[in-house]
This record gives C-alpha cells, structure tokens and sequence, in this order.
C-alpha cells in the first residue's frame, strides 16, 4: 500500500530497529528543508550527523558529508565506533565523503593550490557540482567554513553579516528547491550571533544540542526550535545518548 503524501515527502532516517531517531523525529526530514543543528564543543553536532548520513544511507537515500575536522580514515574508524558500517555505502557511491582540510587553507581535500582555494572557500563549495548531487548535503561544522572564509570575514569586519550571508542562503535555497536537504552543524559560541542569524532565520528545521548537569551525571537532548512541514507530531524536546558500540540512543527520561 502506497504512502501518504505526507509521508513521501519525508526523506526517512531509518534504523528503526536501531534507535526511535526516526519516530520521534515525525518520520523524517520534509524534503526541500535547510536543517540547522546547533550546538556547543561536545555537545554531539557530529554524532547526531553521522547518525543522520548512515540513516539516510540505509533507507537507499544519498548522501555527501563535508567534515572539516576528519579525514575519510578518522570518519571510516569514528563510524565503525559507532556501530554505523558506512564502508559498502562509500564504495557503492551513495555516500560521497569530503574533507574540508581547513587548518592547511584548503577547500576539499585532493591537492590544488591551497592559498588560493583559501581566498574562495565558500565559492568554491559552491562551485563543487558533485558535491551538491546527493539528495542530502550534510556539512559538519558549517561554523569552520564561515570563519575561515575570507571575504566572509571582511564582511563581518565591516558590519555586514547580512550581506554576507545573503548569496549563500539563495544558493542553498536554489539547491533545495528540487527536493534536496541541507544540514549544516554550528558552534554559536564561535561564530558572531549576528552572523548566524539569518541562517536560523531561514532553516526550515532547527535542533539545539543541549548538555545538562543532572548531578553528576550530564544529559543530552534535542530541544526542537522549528520543524517546518513535519509529518507526525514532533515534541519540543527528545532525550539521547551517544555510547560507543551503539551510536545514538534515545532515552525515555525527560529534562526539566
């Protein structure tokens, strides 16, 4: 029996004999939506990524994942820690790995002229048309593109974080209007919040990673600032764990 329509514009997560990600999600990302995740040093912006592109893989949906901390080795053995086995997806080329190799002034890693790509970095991102074919773009962190972008810093210098972000919300915008998800992750505490503004402005899903102290013990959960075209109901706040062996795990308790 055919899905609702609701239901075949959602782009599912999967594994829902792994984890309740998916349900306690609604079903899955709307398609055409910009998802913003946020949130501090260790709050888990990359587990819950990695969760998403596995996900996204399984239920036969492709995927490019950007990272700008690791490279395809540290990503393959942060994956397998996870219980998340992403080697036949990279192989099979429904998972299209890129690593933004920020630190030495590079764009993608694959060698070029790195001072140069420095100068361009978002422009470069943009121009990179493979990396935009997948039905799920998912860039981890976005934060590190923007503050070591250049022109974007010389913007923002000059008080024009607006302006700045203007061209790539329209590019995102230009991407999405066929369906396609982007998920970008941000650090707030390192990027100006005049900056990220509009970003949070325009996303269509917003989660905030939130760490909270209960005692000794530290709880995570996904507080659910916007989910714009949801399928089920979607509450404000979903409890989760990340464990070694297991990747994430939703937990029953809830956080005052």
């Amino acid at each position: 029996m055919p899905g609702t329509n609701a239901e075949r514009n959602l782009l599912s997560l999967g594994l829902s004999d792994h984890d309740r990600l998916n349900k306690e999600l609604g079903g899955g990302i709307p398609r055409g939506s910009i998802v913003l995740v946020e949130g501090d040093y260790g709050a888990g912006k990359s587990a819950l990524s990695q969760r998403l592109a596995y996900g996204f893989c399984e239920t036969g949906t492709s995927v490019t994942y950007l990272s700008t901390e690791l490279t395809i080795g540290g990503f393959i053995d942060q994956m397998h820690s996870l219980e998340y086995g992403v080697v036949d997806h990279l192989l099979n080329e429904d998972l299209l790995f890129l690593h933004a190799d920020i630190d030495t002034g590079g764009v993608l890693s694959g060698g070029g002229d790195a001072e140069n790509e420095r100068m361009d970095l978002l422009s470069s991102l943009m121009e990179a048309e493979t990396m935009w074919e997948p039905e799920v773009v998912i860039i981890d962190t976005f934060d590190a593109i923007l503050r070591n972008d250049p022109t974007f810093e010389a913007l923002i210098r000059q008080n024009e974080e607006r302006q700045a972000a203007l061209e790539i919300i329209s590019f995102f915008r230009n991407i999405i209007s066929s369906g396609k998800v982007i998920v970008l992750t941000v650090d707030p505490s390192t990027v100006d919040q005049e900056a990220i503004g509009p970003f949070r402005a325009i996303a269509d899903v917003f989660f905030e990673l939130e760490m909270i102290e209960v005692g000794n013990d530290v709880r995570r959960q996904i507080a659910v600032k916007r989910f714009a075209g949801m399928g089920e109901q979607v509450g404000d706040s979903v409890g989760y764990s990340v464990r070694s062996g297991t990747g994430i795990v939703i937990e029953n308790r809830s956080i005052a």
